[in-house]
This record gives structure tokens, sequence and C-alpha cells, in this order.
């Protein structure tokens, strides 16, 4: 059995290794060299507004409506308490989160159990992001159509849409008692759908006769195979296995920074536009309501609250994110610029510089990533829930355009896909970037590579750049979900955030250096922010089983 010693865990690469490198530096002690030691929010702001933010968000608001303000709130900001804890272990340390996490006490199988549980969460993950490089080529396949069959086939509605539609019809010819029944919030959201729905089918012409008539004949709509949303998703791949393959820190954080804020700079517009709409503003009393910590109201083949949960666990920074942030602080080089831990007071000065840098980096990530999702949540609420859309499946992209055309018209479609192609991208391509990192560092701690062998780890890391891309290709091209991969995804993250928010504390009160302790109330928001993945991790644990349990 493996002591849990420095020397058994620590795994960095000798460019990055405190221990390895005299690049002791000083920590800024003015606003403008802060901001300029700034980087590793961002990057985890940009793997994240892309599948958690623009995906599940967007859907929570188009199921949930504004019930489940409160819920998106809390998921973003109760989880920084842990990423910072988990960032001060790195810099204090010089120990990547893998390694951290394979000191947790408990039963061991060459790596401990926490490890064991993360590699099944991250088989979730790249199922994720193949949805996510899906959703890239979605978006270029509407954008910039190569035979046309993607544009075509999603003109036809989904048939849960065509279901729903025809129920209310035929309520609504008959005796209007299921209509009646409802709120007269409910009744007016009807109303919209139905509206809306009969303009698609206006455009379909005889062929939406045939497809009614199809749904009500109880037959099952089959969506065609299309090619050029995988054409384009494979080209997105291969970029990003050529910008992986030599791509280091600064070009991940540039390229992240600049895709993340334009697009949330145009969504951010966009709701303020919507709410200057007589039809499409969400009035404060609703606001308000939003913050009640109510649930939603529940409808027909829809659980709002699953996919609310599910959403918390994927929205900020989910799981995947809390342990790839240690690695970017790294390769930045807090934990370089620190030193290696001494007993000498400089060493502490340095440290508790560097840790302020962390932290000021994690917040002001944090406020980004909580503006966008709000953003994305509020679009979702005024937009797709009051017109009963829901986006899912190959119609994801063209559902999530919807919610633009109010404010910008036809001109919507355009903003919009070269907006979800920027953010969608920037996800697919940091989360790989993060992931090459992290594999990597598991396969020194399973003992397939040399520790602090610089051309083994240079190598991996682009052998990971080059292998991942292709696998997720590979799950999108099988016929995968993008919105169900990321719920999946955000369901297993959630599971394992608990996982991670108690070995924080385990980090807190065995392993932190008191000359860096923080206030306790800071000990107690990091409680607080466990208790919370606590919650959403049993949800998620449970509504996994409860199929099989009756």
């Amino acid at each position: 059995m493996a002591s849990d010693s420095r020397a058994d865990h620590d795994t960095l690469a000798p460019a990055f290794d405190p221990a390895a490198t005299d690049a002791v530096q000083d920590p800024p002690r003015t606003f403008g060299k802060t901001l300029r030691q700034l980087g590793p929010g961002l990057i985890i702001a940009g793997s994240i507004v892309g599948s958690g933010e623009l995906i599940a968000t967007t859907k929570t608001g188009a199921q949930a409506g504004i019930a489940l303000l409160w819920l998106i709130i809390i998921g973003c900001v109760i989880k920084v308490f842990v990423q910072v804890e988990l960032g001060r272990h790195s810099i204090t340390h010089g120990e990547t989160s893998l390694a951290a996490l394979d000191t947790v006490p408990g039963p061991r199988l060459r790596v401990n159990w926490v490890l064991w549980i993360w590699l099944v969460m991250m088989l979730a993950a790249i199922a994720q992001l193949g949805g996510i490089v899906g959703g890239v080529g979605q978006s270029l396949a509407i954008a910039f159509p190569i035979t046309g069959d993607y544009q075509k086939a999603i003109l036809v509605p989904a048939e849960d849409e065509l279901q729903s539609y025809l129920g209310w019809k035929d309520d609504l010819d008959g005796d209007r008692a299921k209509f009646e029944a409802l709120s007269d919030r409910q009744q007016e959201r009807v109303q919209r759908g139905q509206a809306a729905m009969e303009k698609r089918l206006d455009v379909l012409g005889s062929l939406a006769d045939d497809v009614l008539g199809k749904v009500r004949a109880g037959e099952k709509l089959v969506d065609p195979h299309t090619v050029d949303d995988r054409y384009w998703a494979a080209a997105a791949a291969l970029v990003t296995v050529m910008l992986l393959y030599n791509g280091r820190y600064r070009l991940i954080q540039t390229i992240a920074t600049v895709l993340v804020i334009s697009f949330t700079f145009i969504t951010m517009g966009n709701v303020y536009k919507l709410q200057s709409t007589e039809q499409w503003h969400i009035p404060l009393s609703e606001m308000l309501r939003g913050m009640t910590f109510g649930l939603p109201e529940a409808r027909e083949g829809i659980d709002p609250l699953m996919t609310a949960l599910a959403t918390f666990g994927i929205i900020g920074v989910g799981a995947t994110e809390l342990i790839s942030y240690p690695y970017w602080c790294i390769e930045k080089g807090y934990a370089r610029y620190t030193g290696r831990r001494s007993d000498d007071d400089a060493w502490a000065v340095r440290a508790r510089g560097w840790m302020r840098v962390m932290q000021i980096d994690a917040f002001f990530s944090m406020i980004v990533y909580t503006v966008a999702t709000l953003a994305f949540f509020l679009m979702g609420v005024a937009v797709l829930y009051s017109e009963g859309l829901d986006p899912d499946g190959m119609r994801m992209v063209s559902t999530l355009a919807t919610a633009y055309v109010p404010v910008f018209g036809e001109h919507a479609k355009w903003l919009f896909l070269l907006g979800a192609i920027a953010v969608l991208y920037s996800t697919f391509l940091v989360a790989l970037a993060g992931q090459t990192r992290i594999y990597t560092d598991a396969l020194k701690l399973w003992g397939f590579l040399d520790k602090h062998d610089q051309k083994q780890h240079d190598r991996s890391v682009s052998a990971f750049g080059v292998i991942l891309p292709l696998i997720c290709l590979t799950l999108y091209w099988s016929g995968i979900n993008p919105v169900s991969a990321v719920l999946l995804s955000g369901t297993m993250q959630a599971i394992m955030l608990p996982v991670i928010g108690f070995s924080a504390i385990y980090f807190r009160r065995t392993k932190s250096d008191p000359r860096l302790a923080p206030s306790r109330l800071w000990d107690a928001m990091l409680v607080v922010s466990c208790i919370g993945l606590l919650i959403a991790g049993a949800w998620g644990l449970y509504s996994r089983l409860a199929p099989y349990l009756g």
C-alpha cells in the first residue's frame, strides 16, 4: 500500500514543479499587475459556458420557468468555496488535484476509491463532449449547409412537440376542460405555443398534414440520418486535434477568454432587450417569485426538478472543472512562483500573496459565469418557456436560436449561430485541454508513466489531444443526443460533487498550513457549500437508481 507522503504523490513535471524549478516570484501588489496574473478561472469559464450554461440552463428555463431562479444562483455561487480550497492545496503543497484526492483515507485498489469514482464520472464527461461537438456541428450545418439535409430535417417539429400540439388542439376544439383547469399564466403559455407551432406547420405545407396524420395514428416519427452536422462536427474535432497537439497554456487562455466574453455580452444584450418588450419581458413580481425557493409545476412527460438538479451539477463549476482548476493554476505558475513549502516567513508571505491572486481569479470567473448563466436562464424563461419549446436532440441548436428571434429578428439566427459556434467550441476545446492534463496525471498515479519525466508528460498530453477529440466525434456520429449527454454528465458530476466537497474539508482540516488558514466565516461557507453538494449528489444518485427500485 502506498504511503500518503508528498514524495509518493508529487506528480508534477519539472517545468511546473516548485521543487524542481527556481522560479520564485513575489506576488503582484497593484490591481493592474494582479489582473495580468488572472487566467485559470477564465479558462474554466470557457469550459462551462457552452454546456451547463447554454444548453442545460436554457433547457431548465424552458421546462421549469422562473420558479428555479434561486437554484440557478445558488448552483453558481456555492461551489466557488470548494474551488478555492482545492487551489489553496495545490499552491501550498505543489500537488495536482488527482494526486491530492489520492490521499483521502479509504479503500485502495492501486489508487484510492475517490479516483475510481472520478474515472466513472469522466466516462460520462466524454459523452457530454460528444454532445458538445455535435452542437458545434449542428450550428455550422445550419449556418453553412453542405448538402442541406440537416436544415431540411429540423424544419419538421419533433414527435413530442406534435403530440403536445395535437393534444391541446383537441382540447381547445372540444370542451376545453383541460385548458380551463390551468392558471391564467399557463393558459397564455399554451396559446402562445399553439400559435407558434401553427406558424411552423404552415411552412411545411402538405408535409404538415402527413406528419400530423402519422402522429395521430400512433406511428413513431424517426429523425432522418443527416450528414451535414456530422461533417462539420468532424471538421471541429480535427481543428481541435491540431490546436491541442501543440497547444499550451497561453493559447488556451486567449481563445477561451475571447470566445466566452464575446458571446456572453451578446446574450446579456439580448436579455436586456427582451425586458424592454411588452410581450417577452419578465415582470419584477415573477423575478421575486423565482427567489422564493419554490418548485415548478409538473407537466406531462417533463420533470423540471430532475432537469434542474442535473443542471445544478453542471452549472458554475461542475465536478470536472473543480478538478481541472488546480491544473490550470499550476500551469499559470501560482505554485511555482510560491516555491517549495518551507518554514521561513518569506514563503508564507509569498503563499498568502499568490493565494489572494488565486481567490480573485476564482471569484472573478464566478461573476462571469453567474452572469452568463442568469442570462441564458432568463432567456429560456422569457421565450422558450412562454411558447412551450424545449431544446432537445437534433433540434437543440435551432430551438435555442428561437430565443434570439424576438429581439434580433431573422438576423438572430446568424447572431446566435456564430455565438453558439464560439461558445460551444470554446467548451469543447478547453474541456478537452483540461482532460489531456488530467488523464496524463492519472496515468502517473496508476503507474503507467514516470511521474517526473518531462518528455513523457508532454507526449502524453499531445497524444490525448489527438485521441479524445476523435472519441467525442465517434460518440456523436453514433447518434448520441446532445442534450441527454450533457444532462447525463451533469447527473454524474452531481454525484461526484459531495466527494470532492468533503475531500476539500479533509484537506482544510488536516493539510492546510496554519499560516494560510482562512477565517471562520470562510470555513462556515465551505461547510455550507459541501452540504449543498451533498444534497445535489444524493438526488443525482437517487434519480439514477429510482427506475430500478420500482
